[in-house]
């Protein structure tokens, strides 16, 4: 068994930041071909977002910031490969499925080799950027913990930034207030 990258959504924000979002679950490739020969200053502002942090989930070519490492049986691996070639010949005007296959193979390949040496779930998040007329892919990794302060099912172990907590105690407003200009106000914003 190996593993591949799928598509995790943690918030709602690919929805509103790609263009087209990915579905949570889908199988993923990095998608760096999308971009290739294209002059990325010339992109819409969610194409570039897509360009600068999205993987390509292959069932509905959307992007998705996120990916976790996932087992894949050698049945599901084939259907992915065969799944990005028909994208290919869909979405990319590739002349067939026969002359898809290799290329699709060769992304599979490389997601593959992204996730070899990784723990199952753990997140991969990507970021590209263009440098002297090539593509740029640098990978972080962040790996769950077992147990979390505000532990969810779908958070899969990954906590959020922030978590908000709306309490039946009456307090006194003045008390929260914060007065952010006389923060600012402050050597080096420090009281």
């Amino acid at each position: 068994m190996t593993r591949l990258p799928r598509t995790i959504r943690l918030d709602p924000s690919d929805r509103v930041v790609f263009a087209h979002a990915a579905e949570p679950g889908e199988w993923a490739v990095p998608g760096t071909f999308l971009f290739a020969g294209r002059d990325i200053a010339t992109l819409g502002r969610k194409e570039q977002i897509a360009f600068r942090s999205g993987f390509l989930g292959i069932a509905s070519f959307g992007f998705s910031t996120l990916v976790t490492v996932t087992p894949c049986r050698a049945e599901e691996r084939a259907a992915v490969v065969e799944t990005l070639a028909r994208q290919f010949v869909a979405h990319l005007g590739a002349p067939d499925f026969d002359t898809a296959r290799p290329a699709a193979e060769e992304e599979v390949a490389l997601a593959e080799d992204l996730c070899r040496g990784h723990a199952e779930g753990t997140l991969i998040a990507l970021a590209r950027s263009a440098e002297e007329g090539a593509i740029r892919e640098r990978f972080r990794t962040l790996k769950p913990r077992d147990t979390t302060a505000f532990s969810a099912g779908h958070l899969r172990g990954h906590d959020r930034a922030f978590f908000v907590v709306e309490t039946d105690e009456a307090e006194d407003e003045a008390a929260q207030a914060i007065d952010l200009a006389a923060l600012g106000s402050t050597e080096g914003g420090r009281p």
